[in-house]
């Protein structure tokens, strides 16, 4: 019995081992029938080309291993942690990946965040398109056309879609961040085009509408330079652009609006006027400050001294700058005593701080004549003391005109010899036949007018006018004896003394009216001749050498004749032996007249 026992408990306890074996290998297997349908249940949730979510399990410095609950860990390169700026992640994080494969050669899962994460931006991208709402992107580059965005994707904002208003420079917008709106998108293609403007027009609607209650005239507001053209500045209000004119920037000169506005300047400035239909805004800089016209003439009263900046010059003048918005104007006449200024830059220039004295103020024609000579004293208040009339003086010739000469007294101060009161004697044609530019000359002063600033001199008059007491000198009826100076067709003029001519007419030559004047005289012979009369008032002395003859003794008279049929017959020999040699002066053409007297001389 008790072998029969030990024999059913063995027995027992190997059915006992078996049943357990069998359990547990029941077991096993139903543990790994689970865990293949969790891992395809997985699979099935998480197929290639989806976005699903994993644990970072390692960080090195290459890769990063991620836990997506598959057989493997996904590795992935570092770099792709990298593209939204400095590493920062760390063991633990959960992250967002592409599945690109389950399983690749080696067995390996195969990850990609930088994919989920382009899928991800698509995602949102496409959800801000649909439901119009706008993104934000920063300007990467200039291209083609307009500028590269990045708004997660590179995205493309056309140069007619980043402003308002046409944008010339394009660069200044690069690395800035920008508000925009989608306006057009391809995921397949990959494209995706931006515009602000539409963002911009928007919101300039609501402006608008908000400034357009509050603009009235007289206003004062703030704007932004949105343009500037050579006529003044559009000035944006806020929705509505207003007109700064030029003439409206400021109370003084300005000559273009760039020299007081930029592109982008805040501005206040003050609502002129205001046309509510047709939107038109004009706008004032100026009118925030008084006009300056309004205490001009408590500033500058007429005498008072000023000082001022040259703005401008003309032909007639410089325009000088009192304060901001009040100029004076220098007229060429009022620049120097003693220079005739015709070319004002010859005295100032553009910029120059001058001194100037106010001659005349007309505050309604907004006027103020100034004068620069004014503040020094007038050498011509002394010309008359210094140069009284009759003294002698000095100079130097300065300028020759067809009238007369200049002569410099002293800086400024200029005296003219007139043609007339060169010579006593003399007929003078230009003065260049006795002076030159540079000859140091005396003169006497004949005459001063300060008014006119006028200095009258003479050189004349430095010695005796020899027509003083000329009928002592040659009573009519003396015989007088004289050089042939000059032939003509109506006689003969023949020099005395001191620079005295007398004219004896072609009917006074001889006593012979068919001999030619050729025939007897020649210029440098000397002749006697008796004074047949005298014109002191004229100047004018007339001589006859008829009258001459008439009086000698028939014995002289012979003696004459034979000399002068001498003279003829040797003048013809000359003639016909040498032909061309010059006998007597060719006389110049004058006009006829048969009245010796009117033929004398006249000095003057």
């Amino acid at each position: 019995m008790n072998e029969q026992n030990e024999e059913h408990v063995e027995t027992t306890e190997v059915m006992d081992d078996q049943n357990v074996a069998g359990e547990a290998q029941d077991d096993e297997m139903l543990s790994h029938e689970a865990m293949s349908q969790l891992y395809d249940e997985t699979f099935q949730n998480a197929r290639e080309g989806s976005v699903i979510k994993g644990k970072i399990l390692k960080v090195t410095k290459d890769f990063v291993v991620v836990d997506v609950g598959f057989k493997s860990e996904g590795v992935i390169p570092i770099e792709e942690f990298k593209t939204q700026g400095p590493l920062n992640i760390q063991v633990g994080d959960e992250v967002e990946v592409l599945l690109e494969e389950v399983e690749d050669n080696e067995g390996q899962v195969v990850l990609s965040k930088e994919k989920a994460d382009r899928i991800r931006v698509w995602e949102e991208i496409s959800k801000a398109y649909e439901e119009e709402r706008s993104v934000e992107g920063v300007v990467v580059s200039r291209i083609k056309g307009g500028l590269s965005v990045d708004i997660g994707i590179r995205a493309f904002l056309p140069g007619s879609q980043v402003d308002i208003h046409p944008v010339r420079n394009l660069d200044k917008y690069i690395g800035k961040k920008l508000e925009m709106m989608i306006i057009k998108m391809n995921q397949k293609r990959g494209n995706i085009v931006l515009s602000r403007r539409v963002l911009l027009e928007e919101e300039r609607k609501h402006l608008k509408a908000e400034t357009l209650q509050n603009l009235e005239e007289g206003k004062i507001l703030k704007g932004i330079v949105k343009n500037i053209t050579e006529y003044g500045a559009f000035i944006d209000l806020g929705g509505i652009d207003g007109l700064l004119h030029i003439t409206d920037m400021s109370w003084g000169r300005v000559h273009h609006p760039s020299e007081l506005f930029s592109f982008g300047d805040e501005v206040e400035v003050v609502v002129l006027k205001f046309d509510r239909e047709r939107e038109r805004v004009s706008l004032g800089y100026k009118q925030k400050t008084e006009n300056p016209w309004n205490k001009a003439e408590e500033k500058y009263p007429v005498s008072s001294r000023v000082k001022g900046k040259v703005v401008s010059l003309t032909d007639y003048g410089a325009f000088v700058e009192l304060e901001e918005g009040v100029e004076g104007l220098v007229h060429v006449s009022e620049m120097s005593w003693t220079q005739k200024v015709r070319n004002p830059a010859k005295m100032v220039s553009v910029g120059d701080i001058i001194e100037a004295v106010v001659l005349n103020l007309d505050v309604s024609n907004k006027r103020i004549s100034l004068g620069m000579k004014q503040v020094e004293s007038n050498p011509w208040d002394l010309v008359e003391q210094t140069y009284p009339v009759g003294s002698r003086i000095k100079g130097v010739v300065r300028n020759l005109t067809d009238f007369g000469a200049f002569i410099g007294l002293e800086e400024g101060i200029d005296g003219l010899v007139h043609i007339s009161d060169m010579s006593w004697t003399r007929r003078i044609k230009h003065p260049s036949e006795i002076l030159k530019k540079g000859d140091e000359v005396e003169a006497v002063v004949l005459h001063v007018d300060k008014r006119k600033e006028r200095l009258s001199l003479g050189l004349k008059q430095l010695t005796d006018d020899p027509w003083i007491g000329i009928h002592d000198k040659f009573p009519v009826g003396a015989v007088v004896t004289g050089r042939v100076v000059k032939i003509t067709d109506f006689g003969v003029f023949v020099a005395l003394e001191n620079g005295i001519e007398g004219l004896i007419h072609i009917t006074e030559v001889s006593l012979d009216p068919s001999v030619k004047i050729e025939d007897v005289l020649s210029i440098n012979s000397e002749v006697k001749a008796v004074v047949s009369k005298i014109d002191q008032e004229e100047r004018k002395i007339g001589l006859s050498i008829k009258k001459y003859l008439e009086g000698l003794e028939e014995e002289d008279l012979k003696q004459y004749l034979s000399d002068q049929e001498s003279m003829r017959t040797k003048m013809g020999d000359l003639v016909e032996g040498q032909p061309g040699a010059p006998v007597t002066e060719e006389p110049p053409p004058a006009e006829e007249t048969s009245d010796p007297e009117s033929e004398m001389p006249d000095p003057s």
